[in-house]
């Protein structure tokens, strides 16, 4: 296939490229879980039948119980990492044991780009929250994509954007928005279709690692958790939480 334009893959076609044959109802259940998170990963599709077998290839699956360190700070940041299952947080501890949390990691997306293509020593913790499936591709394989897909290169530089949009918003939201707006952004970030493709509608996440992720503390969170559950945002379950309606909660987001 030519780079020349952006032309995609059919799911189909990456299905068959990574040893899926088709992805009915019936093969879903029997499919590798490896295969399944590529076709599901939207980058896949800018990837001609080869590349995708090459990164089929050099991609190694590793499992982390909760609380587990799939990256220490500081560490050689050697790959491009997928969440196939679970959830991860990224955090750092100061050296009197403040914890401070950047952001929570859900299923089906990718993240680190940054750290890859600046080939510097990872700047924060990566641990599992929840029991955890992370897919590693090499950096060596993600600059070769970078260097050799067009449609590849093309996908990255939205993605980053959209990383940027992201942070740029939860700033605004920190210094303009109340707690509440606060606690909403955090969580309606997690469903942002750019950066977060596939995620639950319910999520395994801790009043605490929220409070965490938004800058705020656990009875600060669990005061807006209730406010956003009376509003028909969400359904507080216990030590999860359910968004009802995505709409309401990315409205009550940018109040403030």
């Amino acid at each position: 296939m030519s780079h020349t334009g952006f032309a995609l893959l059919e799911p189909s076609r990456i299905a068959a490229t990574i040893q899926a044959p088709s992805f009915d109802a019936m093969d879903a259940m029997t499919a590798d879980p490896l295969d399944l998170f590529l076709v599901q990963s939207p980058w896949v599709s800018a990837l001609t039948a080869e590349e995708a077998a090459r990164v089929r290839k050099a991609i190694t699956v590793r499992s982390y119980p909760a609380g587990g360190a799939v990256f220490a700070r500081g560490t050689p940041t050697a790959h491009w990492a997928g969440v196939m299952q679970g959830m991860l947080k990224l955090d750092n501890i100061t050296a009197e044991g403040r914890v401070s949390t950047f952001a929570g990691v859900p299923s089906g997306a990718w993240f680190g780009e940054g750290s890859v293509l600046k080939d510097e020593p990872r700047p924060y913790a990566v641990t599992a929250l929840t029991d955890s499936v992370v897919a590693l591709l090499p950096r060596s394989e993600f600059l070769r994509l970078l260097h050799e897909s067009h449609p590849f290169a093309l996908w990255l530089i939205g993605q980053l954007n959209a990383r940027l949009a992201h942070y740029v918003a939860q700033v605004q939201t920190d210094r303009l928005g109340d707690t509440t707006a606060q606690v909403a952004y955090s969580l309606s970030g997690l469903f942002n279709d750019a950066l977060f493709p596939n995620t639950a509608r319910r999520i395994t996440l801790s009043q605490e690692e929220l409070g965490r992720l938004s800058g705020v503390s656990r009875q600060v969170a669990n005061r807006a958790l209730q406010e956003l559950q009376d509003r028909g945002a969400i359904r507080l379950g216990y030590g999860s939480i359910e968004v009802i309606d995505l709409k309401v909660l990315q409205a009550i987001a940018r109040e403030g």
